[in-house]
Order: structure tokens, then C-alpha cells, then sequence
């Protein structure tokens, strides 16, 4: 009887240790299941090709170092360029993060790598990394390796349309119909100080040169960035230059666009204004062939907007913009003049000359003439 007994009680303990074995177990997987949702919400999914063992030493690792992985480096005042060059391992990039003070702590930001696998897919290439920037973005940022600002370059001379054309391949994601249809209104907020016409397109205003911009620059604010600038280079010395010639700057950039057309050598084109301005001031058409040329538009069959040579029925062509027939300014500028030509206008190099034309030599230099006669005697053989 007591045999029967003992034997139960054993059971029974048996029975009780299985049940805390189990219950164990439960309470295991639930804090297993609880622990890899965390990481999932906070750092993504665990790379598949790790082992149970590798996710449960790195999630242990990223859980321990979660806000240096979460928070921003406030060391970095600026931003910060970052090359990752072609062949270089993980762990050199590792230490020259933590090395520039761009990472707080090397070991969780491997673990962190290794965990989602981005320690394989690292992209060669430069970056730009903001201050506010935290280690798991960018470890992100490091897995595309296009650039998040652009360079974009608007040459002297060009009119709206060639900027244009000039987007599909820049990086940025305005395509030609939206920059031209957002062009065709100037930014209020210039308007009044400026006396720009109240239904002014931007052409004239856009300042050429090489720009840094961020490729999710919108249309509106690429022009802004554009018409920005040319006021920030617009100095006082060259507006009160304007205003000696009796010229409002609308007027000035008109005369200037044209400058910028006709020079090839830049020395000359103080020269080339004081033309245009003596023909102005006695009423004489200027008889400009880039207005011409303007007004004809794209031609098709040279695929380029500014046709050379031009004909004699060409200079008839019926346009406000052509200056062979209409004396004055034509309404708008042609193109967007460098600030040289602005200056150009501003400070013309005083002269006597009424004509100009190109040389004979063909270094794009011109044989200017007081005379029409001179003018004619300047024509090459």
C-alpha cells in the first residue's frame, strides 16, 4: 500500500515538473515573440540567411545599444560629405564612421548591419550626411548610392528652352513642360521693387552658372533658387550703373541678353553696349540678328534654337521681337545674360561706333565702324 503511495507522489511531482517545463517554455516563446517584434518595429526584419543563434547575440546587441543607434549624432555641426569607395570592406567604413564622429559606437552599428544584412549591400559612392542624421539611417542612405544634391548647370546665353532641355538628364524630377509653364510667371515677391511687367515670363533673370540642388527640388522653387540668385549677384554699384544710363533694369537686362548673343569674346562686350545704347539714343532700330533668331524659334531641321546664318527674308520675319523692323527694345529678354553682360550695359565702354561686325579672322572678335561706309569697308572679302 505504501509502494502505491510513493509511486503516485512521484507521478505526481513528474506530472508538476513537466507542467513548469512547459510553462517555462511558454513564457520563453512569448518573450521570444515579444522581443523579435520590437526589433522588427524598430529596425527591421532579422536577414534570413542568419542562424537562431547569430539573430539572438546581434538583437541582444541592438537592444543594448538601441538609442546610439536611434539618435542622432549631435556632435556633427554641419553637414558632412562621406565617400564610400569602390572594393572598400564594411569594417573600414565602420571605423572611418566612428573615426569622423559620424557613429557614436562601431560595435552596435555592425551588429546593426549584420542583423539586416545591409553589411552586403553597402552602395560605393559620395554622400552628403546631415547632422540630424541617425546611425540606422545611414545605414539606410548607404544602401543607394545616388546623391541626394545634383549639379545643374545653366550656360550664359541660353533661352528658357534650352534650360528646359537640359532636366531630363539633370536628376532632378521637373520634366521641361513644367519648368516652361511655371516660367511664364514671375516670382511676385520681385515684381514691384524690380519694375518687372506685371506678366513677365523669368527669361533674362535666370543667372547662369553651376548649381548644388537637391534632387527633390520642386519647379516653383528651382526657379526661385535661379531668380535668387541673379539679385544676390545684382550689386548696388551695377544698379546705380543702370540707372546712369537711364535705363530701368528690365531695360537692362533686354540690352543685356542681346550683349550676351552677339559677344563671343567677353572683353568686348562693353564695347558691343555702348553700340546698342548710341543707337538707342539717337532712335535707331538696333538691327540685332540674335532678336531675329529669337523670334524664329527651334529649327528643326539644324535641331538648334538660334539659326546662323540668317536670311535676308529671315530679317523680314514678322515678330515685336525682331529689331530690323521694329526700332527699340524688343518686349522681353532674348536669353539669360551672364553677369558680365549685365555689367556691360551698366558700364559701357564709351565710343562713337554705330556698327559692328564680325572679323575676318574668325576669333570671334568684331571690326566696329562709326560710319555706315566704315561698316561696309569692314565687310570681309
Amino acid at each position: 500500500m505504501k509502494k502505491i503511495k510513493t509511486n503516485a507522489i512521484i507521478k505526481y511531482f513528474n506530472l508538476l515538473a513537466l507542467l513548469l517545463i512547459f510553462l517555462g517554455m511558454g513564457l520563453f516563446a512569448a518573450s521570444l515573440s515579444n522581443l523579435q517584434s520590437q526589433l522588427i518595429e524598430k529596425f527591421g526584419r532579422a536577414d534570413p540567411q542568419l542562424s537562431f543563434t547569430q539573430k539572438m547575440i546581434l538583437s541582444a546587441v541592438i537592444l543594448t545599444n538601441e538609442e546610439l543607434l536611434l539618435q542622432s549624432q549631435q556632435k556633427i555641426q554641419s553637414e558632412k560629405n562621406f565617400t564610400i569607395a569602390v572594393g572598400e570592406s564594411t569594417n573600414s567604413v565602420i571605423q572611418r564612421l566612428e573615426m569622423e564622429g559620424l557613429i557614436p559606437d562601431a560595435k552596435s552599428f555592425r551588429a546593426y548591419l549584420q542583423y539586416t544584412g545591409m553589411d552586403k549591400s553597402l552602395q560605393a559612392g559620395k554622400y552628403t550626411l546631415s547632422p540630424m542624421i541617425s546611425p540606422v539611417d545611414i545605414a539606410l542612405a548607404f544602401q543607394d548610392a545616388t546623391p541626394t544634391m545634383i549639379s545643374f548647370n545653366i550656360l550664359a546665353g541660353w533661352r528658357l528652352e534650352e534650360i528646359a532641355a537640359a532636366l531630363p538628364t539633370s536628376g532632378l524630377s521637373i520634366t521641361p513642360d513644367q519648368f516652361l509653364n511655371a516660367a511664364n510667371y514671375f516670382p511676385a515677391k520681385f515684381i514691384q521693387s524690380s519694375e518687372i511687367p506685371a506678366n513677365a515670363s523669368v527669361e533674362g533673370f535666370l543667372m547662369p552658372g553651376s548649381y548644388q540642388i537637391h534632387r527633390e527640388t520642386q519647379t516653383n522653387d528651382l526657379i526661385l533658387i535661379l531668380v535668387e540668385e541673379f539679385y544676390q549677384q545684382l550689386t548696388d554699384e551695377i544698379i546705380q550703373g543702370i540707372q546712369q544710363q537711364n535705363l530701368t533694369l528690365y531695360q537692362a537686362v533686354i540690352i543685356a541678353s542681346i550683349v550676351e548673343r552677339e559677344a563671343v569674346v567677353k572683353d568686348e562686350m562693353p564695347l558691343i553696349a555702348s553700340v546698342f545704347l548710341n543707337r538707342m539714343h539717337i532712335d535707331m532700330k538696333l538691327d540685332s540678328d540674335p532678336t531675329v533668331q529669337y523670334a524664329l524659334g527651334y529649327q528643326s531641321r539644324e535641331k538648334k534654337w538660334w539659326k546662323n546664318p540668317l536670311t535676308s527674308t529671315d530679317l523680314q520675319y514678322p515678330s515685336t521681337h525682331n529689331t530690323y523692323i521694329h526700332k527699340g527694345l524688343p518686349p522681353t529678354p532674348i536669353a539669360n545674360p551672364s553677369l558680365e553682360a549685365i555689367r556691360a550695359v551698366a558700364f559701357p565702354k564709351p565710343s562713337e561706333y554705330f556698327y559692328f561686325r564680325a572679323s575676318c579672322n574668325h576669333d570671334g572678335r568684331h571690326n566696329f565702324a562709326k560710319t555706315y561706309q566704315e561698316h561696309i569697308m569692314n565687310a570681309c572679302p
